[in-house]
């Protein structure tokens, strides 16, 4: 009679078979790969959830209209002007707003306004930083004043000439110097003598007169006149000059448009 298996035989076998049939790695493999796919989908899912809630805000939403316009560092203009020309829209997204097209418009249509910035002020508001151009010469013409910068910009006419800000006149319809230098030259020129001038003899300055390039002639208070010439040498000019008229207060004619031999008569 055969014997049967043995207990190690049986053991064997089964440990054969467990080895073949045992349970499959596929699933806990399927499963380790998941995982991580789906874990980045739910990352861009939360990504594209967050920029398009961000859209919506800035756009879509009352959160961040245009409410309010504040203009700040108006002198001759008011607010009220400033804000009716740069024409904000109110009520509209803030980030939409073409604060490129508002300062282009602002400078253009008022000349008065040298720079402005337009910003954003987050969450409601619009915020004009304006700056105006200060004349420092008047041109008088049909009972007008026309305003004229440092820069030799004509900005506006006023019917009243501001005060301490002196006259041009430019007497040069017959001078030479008009085939090389024109009025627009000339009046440059006068607006250099007039930026080099110190304050306390630019305050006692009521005229600039101009004939030609170089003959720049300043009518003073009390009826004193210095001439000037040339816009050259204009910082030592302006020191010879204060130095005369300390030395002699008493003069009438100054004569300066030779620095290195200065000259002063009259009374």
């Amino acid at each position: 009679m055969a014997a049967g298996p043995t207990t190690a035989e049986k053991n064997g076998a089964n440990t054969s078979k467990g080895s073949s049939e045992g349970p499959s790695r596929e699933g806990p493999r399927n499963q380790g790969f998941r995982g991580p796919r789906a874990r980045l989908l739910l990352l861009a899912l939360g990504v594209l959830l967050l920029v398009a809630g961000g859209f919506w805000a800035l756009y879509g939403s009352a959160w961040f209209r245009v409410e309010r316009v504040k203009t700040s560092g108006t002198a001759v203009l008011t607010p009220r002007e400033v804000e009716a020309v740069a024409a904000v829209p109110v009520g509209a997204p803030l980030v939409t707003v073409d604060t490129d097209g508002i300062e282009a418009r602002l400078r253009q249509r008022l000349p008065r306004i040298e720079s402005v910035d337009v910003v954003r002020s987050w969450p409601h508001g619009i915020g004009l930083k304006v700056t105006e151009r200060k004349p420092v010469l008047l041109l008088e013409k049909g009972g007008k004043f026309i305003e004229v910068d440092a820069t030799g910009v004509r900005f506006a006419t006023v019917d009243t000439a501001p005060r301490g800000i002196p006259r041009l006149v430019l007497d040069s319809a017959s001078s030479p110097s008009l085939r090389r230098f024109d009025a627009d030259r000339l009046l440059r020129e006068a607006v250099r003598v007039r930026s080099e001038l110190p304050a306390e003899i630019a305050r006692d300055t009521r005229v600039v007169r101009v004939t030609s390039y170089d003959s720049v002639t300043l009518e003073l208070t009390r009826g004193r006149t210095v001439f000037w010439g040339s816009g050259e040498h204009g910082p030592v000019k302006a020191r010879v000059l204060a130095a005369l008229l300390k030395a002699t207060p008493k003069a009438g004619h100054f004569d300066v448009s030779a620095p290195t031999a200065p000259a002063s008569s009259g009374s």
